[in-house]
């Protein structure tokens, strides 16, 4: 993106004086202020180039300029198309009739007809093109259906290279779209609409602020650019996010555990455990009070625990492995509800990797006749990673490997590094939008609590995640009975009888329903599966005052053989699938108790009293 920027520097500056010289006859905008502005623009387009060539240089020194060796992909996709040329010929020609098409029918339209349909149209959700000069300027509709159809070209193209393995096309494919989505008009001011109308009528105001942002935003990245989603001082962990009312009970080296007060006079007698990722901060469930999970459940009656995982250090770079999270992490946060509450049994739920942990954790506590997990629910949960979506490109045994030695340089994976791959996977939404309104239109990016938390990354321990990317991504080696091994038992997830509860998201690239769906046919007991709209993060944050996405449940006790067979018979739902969730474990948990208040539990030992206010402290430490 630093080259897309630096590259265009040269046609922004002739738009720019384009634009002056325009402005300074039917304005009072002096020449010599014209002047001034531009000068003012070379000179930081000269620190912007200078500066990224050095952070690049600095980046990729000593490193391979392909680390995910695409070159050498594309080349085997060349050479198959050398050998047997049919299928790059039938892309072309569908190129080539189309291009005529939209000839025609931009001929059509210039000479006074409206009757023709579109060649091609964006697809349902794609928002480059809302600004209504896509549709009624006959110039930007030629730009934009041109585009279009280039891009299917390429995709046509990738398509019909059979002769690449799968997984090698699949990382082609990938990056290929990230490559089409830098080209898009959008993301240039000469062709974007929007940005040529903001030039016009600010005087070039725009560019020159999103110079300034874009040095803000390298700064901040100390020489790499870091995008500035949303305006991160609008927002404090404990002041106008992560609010609701609670204690701090219980913590150690690795999190911290979190008692929410009751809003009730008497709750549940089973205690609700929540484990989210701790690739990121607890705090999705807790943004504000309307879109609160943990406040939502709270309200319902249930008691809630959240476990608040620390953002790792050097305290935790060399031995913290992925059973240590499960020993020093779940295994604790259990331990410290069951002696808080005197309950012998919990309600727990697992999110993303969490859920991933929990899966196995219940097969180590069935190895030991540990009962103290009565239900489980997962949450966008892989257990069977054999098709693990769109995160499956950035890994293979190369890659890996060199992650491994970059890790063991620094003991630990940035959270920078794994925020930019998620970002990759939704890379219009999530980075040229912002490229856009930040460098382009030149404003300051929106006050959004969601977006405030995506930049709130952590980073991960050296030792767990290489053993979770081998034996999880690479090997998949969880859903093969004993296929791994932690803390000295062989796990085996076939063994898990405690009722579960599965939710997905329809739109999920990260944890694909179809694969969460496969590792929840895995289990021995009852497992209830609910497929939500939207993606990994709005298909779960959905609260029912929204009435969003709906959601589908199975019409069947038994799971049939494969998703696309148990979405053929589901019902589907308007609104949030949370009454659903709550409806079930209500079902398996209906005994009342009175409320039970923060640090005023059972236990008498002062390891489980309240140590300070919700959030607490772990989830306030930053990058």
């Amino acid at each position: 993106m630093l080259f897309v920027l630096c590259i265009m520097i040269k046609p922004i500056s002739k738009l720019l004086q384009c634009t002056m010289t325009q402005k300074t006859a039917s304005t009072d905008l002096k020449p010599m202020q014209s002047q001034e502005w531009m000068d003012e623009w070379s000179d930081a387009s000269q620190k912007i180039f200078e500066s990224a060539m050095q952070a690049y240089t600095e980046m990729f020194k000593g490193s391979s300029l392909d680390p995910f060796n695409i070159a050498s992909t594309y080349m085997d996709m060349v050479m198959g198309f050398w050998q047997n040329p049919a299928g790059m010929v039938k892309a072309q020609q569908r190129y080539m009739s189309d291009s005529l098409k939209l000839w025609q029918y931009t001929t059509s339209k210039l000479m006074g007809g409206d009757g023709a349909a579109p060649v091609i149209e964006p697809e349902r959700g794609d928002n480059r093109w809302r600004d209504e000069e896509w549709n009624q300027n006959l110039v930007f509709d030629y730009i934009k259906q041109s585009y279009l159809l280039a891009a299917r070209c390429v995709e046509d193209t990738l398509e019909e290279a059979d002769h690449l393995e799968e997984k090698e096309a699949k990382r082609l494919s990938f990056f290929a779209k990230q490559f089409v989505n830098a080209m898009s008009p959008t993301n240039y001011p000469t062709t974007n609409p929007e940005v040529l109308r903001a030039t016009l009528e600010k005087r070039g105001e725009n560019l020159l602020q999103g110079l300034q942002n874009f040095v803000r935003d390298m700064e901040e990245g100390d020489g790499q650019l870091r995008i500035a989603m949303t305006d991160t001082e609008a927002f404090k962990v404990g002041e106008n996010v992560a609010t609701t009312p609670g204690k701090v009970v219980f913590q150690n080296r690795l999190f911290q555990l979190i008692q929410y007060s009751p809003s009730t006079d008497e709750v549940y007698k089973r205690p609700l455990l929540i484990s989210p990722p701790w690739i990121n901060k607890f705090y999705i469930l807790d943004l504000q009070p309307k879109n609160s999970m943990v406040k939502w459940l709270v309200d319902q009656g249930h008691t809630v625990f959240v476990i608040s995982w620390i953002n790792p250090d050097e305290e935790h770079y060399k031995d913290v492995g992925f059973d240590t999270y499960m020993l020093e992490g779940i295994y604790a946060a259990v331990d410290a509800v069951e002696k808080i509450t005197g309950e012998s049994e919990i309600d727990m739920v697992g999110y993303c990797i969490a859920g991933t942990l929990l899966s196995a954790t219940l097969s180590h506590m069935k190895a030991h006749g540990d009962k103290r997990i009565a239900t489980a629910t997962f949450f966008t949960a892989l257990i069977d990673f054999e098709e693990p979506g769109d995160l499956g490109v950035f890994l293979s045994d190369d890659q890996i490997a060199k992650l491994e030695s970059d890790m063991e340089a620094t003991g630990f994976l940035s959270g920078r590094s794994m925020s930019n791959a998620f970002n990759m996977l939704r890379s219009n939404d999530l980075i040229w939008s912002f490229y856009i309104n930040n460098y382009l239109l030149g404003k300051d990016p929106a006050v959004f609590d969601l977006l405030y938390w995506n930049s709130d990354a952590t980073n991960l321990p050296a030792k767990m995640h290489s053993f979770y990317l081998r034996k999880m991504y690479l090997e998949n080696k969880l859903c093969v009975p004993k296929g791994i091994s932690l803390d000295d038992v062989a796990i085996d997830v076939s063994t898990i009888d405690v009722p579960s509860y599965f939710i997905s998201a329809k739109e999920d690239h990260i944890a694909p329903w179809k694969s969460t769906y496969a590792g929840a046919k895995l289990f021995s007991g009852e497992v209830k599966y609910v497929l939500g709209g939207s993606g990994h993060i709005a298909g779960i944050v959905n609260p029912p005052i929204k009435n969003k996405y709906g959601y589908w449940t199975g019409s069947s006790a038994e799971l049939p053989e494969s998703p696309d067979a148990w979405l053929d018979q589901a019902e589907q739902h308007e609104g949030s699938w949370w009454n659903n969730w709550d409806q079930w474990l209500i079902a398996h948990n209906n005994e009342k108790v009175p409320a039970r208040e923060p640090g005023k539990g059972k236990s008498k030992s002062k390891k489980y009293q309240a140590i300070e206010d919700a959030p607490g402290s772990y989830v306030a430490k930053r990058i």
